[in-house]
């Protein structure tokens, strides 16, 4: 049964319905790079005081050894998330010795990219595997593109909801639940990739760069500079979304399907196996030393770069694309958040509240299968906000159940998708005892109406009618986001849950390096076979 968003306010407005909703789990993944109170990149190692980068289930890296990487796990309430965050950032700043966490998504000042450190994860043949692939990174894209920082938002719907969800549409169905839930996690991608150049437009944070970043290459873009020399597109939102950022022209001709699990999985799975002629120049194993870990499209897959995955938790030794064949869509992770420069987190309760509505939203609403040109009209339109979003004169293409296309404009668009979220947030208020939802549409539907009220807006302001430097600005946020945490007592967590934490991850890794029984080369073909 095709059921209509009304259709699902209705059913959910029942007050034994309401409580299924309000049980949607968040979890945040926040990147930052270590930086020196002068705004260089920090060359010290990952400290040991932080845990093992391996096995610390809350304190990681990313690419380098200076992109950190703060996890936080399934919480159901956005405050709870916040001060989770807030409690490991705390603890961080403890112990790395005065450093900051730049609070920009495109890096501070780097005078040579071969002074990026990789990541180091130990003698494990899992810890070398890890590094290889991020030398394999540095070799196939270079390594500024790899310390660009990010927010991940990771979304998930109670077991109730999807029971609700399945009864209304399918009320006799004999369907196993968690394949229901599956295909309708899907459908939310589908839905997502469809409207997800709202999200650079509302919180792209990265119209400007240091001119560091491009190393003396030329990017082909019309930059103009401002008066402390930062470079800047007029009515770009997100920099760090567009070829300059996490995109791959290398992975353009993969065609991955977002229409069902199976055909996702295998298109991923296939991916890995396609072999690069551009990357086979690179080598493998050259003169004893790997260069990455095979010349594939992907070496593996968390190369596939994505506003948006489907996930599930995997265990020890499994890949993840076994885990989503084996036990399905557990959440989504949202992968288009530029870090927030305007709060410590860099991600605010207000943006958790808003992606709360607009992924509820994409829950509840008519989604059509993605072929390869539908698909390329969607991601045209986020290339399109990312370089030129404010532009007043900006069409975007939208696609009606029927196939027909219409060009809108960012304010026409946005106000008919705001139309219909308004009714969402006036159900979740209503199931999470609030108005925060309500009061969210009407902050970001001001910024649809009025550019300059956009975040990227406020940045080019900043530099060019208060001829601030980028780097100053960003050194004393990130000043005053040290102070401010540090003066902060532990919300949730504790001094000594963080103690604890750090040496059993260190245990951890002591154990996994002392278990290995394959030399290096015979645990990666074994890993690949």
């Amino acid at each position: 049964m095709t059921l209509s968003l009304n259709d699902y306010i209705d059913a959910f407005n029942q007050d034994d319905k309401l409580e299924a909703l309000a049980g949607i789990g968040r979890g945040i993944e926040r990147e930052a790079l270590r930086v020196l109170p002068e705004g260089k990149l920090s060359q010290h190692g990952h400290y040991s005081n932080l845990g093992s980068a391996l096995t610390h289930s809350e304190i990681t890296t990313d690419y380098s050894e200076t992109l950190l990487e703060f996890i936080t796990p399934v919480s159901y309430s956005p405050e709870h998330a916040i001060a989770q965050l807030q409690d490991i950032q705390k603890y961080t700043f403890t112990n790395i010795d005065g450093e900051l966490l730049w609070p920009m998504s495109m890096p501070c000042f780097v005078d040579d990219a071969d002074k990026v450190p990789l990541a180091q994860y130990g003698s494990s043949n899992i810890g070398k595997m890890k590094t290889v692939y991020r030398q394999g990174l540095k070799n196939r894209y270079g390594s500024m593109m790899q310390v660009i920082a990010g927010i991940h938002f990771n979304f998930s719907f109670s077991q109730n909801f999807w029971q609700v969800v399945q009864d209304l549409q399918a009320p006799n169905s004999k369907q196993p639940l968690n394949d229901f839930i599956s295909e309708r996690y899907f459908a939310i991608l589908r839905n997502y990739k469809h409207y997800c150049w709202l999200i650079p437009y509302l919180y792209g944070s990265s119209p400007a760069l240091c001119q560091s970043f491009l190393q003396g290459k030329d990017p082909k873009l019309p930059f103009k500079k401002s008066p402390s020399g930062a470079l800047y597109l007029d009515y770009a939102t997100s920099l760090r979304m567009s070829d300059l950022g996490y995109t791959s022209t290398e992975q353009s001709s993969l065609k991955i399907c977002y229409n069902n699990l199976h055909d996702y999985v295998d298109g991923v799975q296939q991916a890995i196996g396609l072999k690069s002629t551009k990357f086979s120049d690179i080598g493998v194993k050259v003169d004893g030393e790997y260069q990455q870990l095979n010349t594939n499209v992907l070496q593996i897959e968390n190369e596939l770069y994505a506003p948006i995955r489907p996930k599930q938790v995997i265990k020890s030794g499994e890949k993840p694309s076994q885990a989503l064949r084996e036990r399905g869509v557990e959440y989504i992770e949202v992968r288009a958040l530029d870090v927030n420069p305007f709060v410590d987190t860099g991600i605010s309760i207000e943006q958790i509240h808003f992606l709360d509505i607009f992924i509820t939203y994409c829950a509840f609403i008519e989604n059509n299968h993605l072929d390869c040109d539908l698909q390329k009209k969607y991601e045209d339109n986020m290339n399109e906000v990312v370089l030129r979003g404010r532009d007043p004169q900006l069409l975007l293409s939208d696609v009606n159940h029927q196939g027909q296309v219409s060009l809108k404009s960012i304010a026409t668009w946005g106000n008919e998708l705001f139309d219909q979220m308004a009714q969402v947030a006036t159900l979740l208020d209503k199931a999470y005892k609030t108005t925060q939802y309500s009061a969210s549409i009407d902050r970001e539907r001001a910024k649809i109406n009025d550019a300059s009220l956009t975040p990227s807006a406020k940045i080019l302001a900043l530099m060019n009618e208060q001829s601030l430097s980028l780097s100053s600005y960003s050194l004393d946020q990130a000043a005053k986001y040290r102070e401010e945490t540090l003066a902060r007592n532990y919300q949730f967590y504790s001094h000594q849950h963080f103690i604890e934490g750090v040496e059993r991850s260190h245990q951890a890794q002591r154990e996994i390096e002392a278990s290995d029984t394959l030399n290096f080369d015979d645990f990666l073909a074994d890993y690949f076979k």
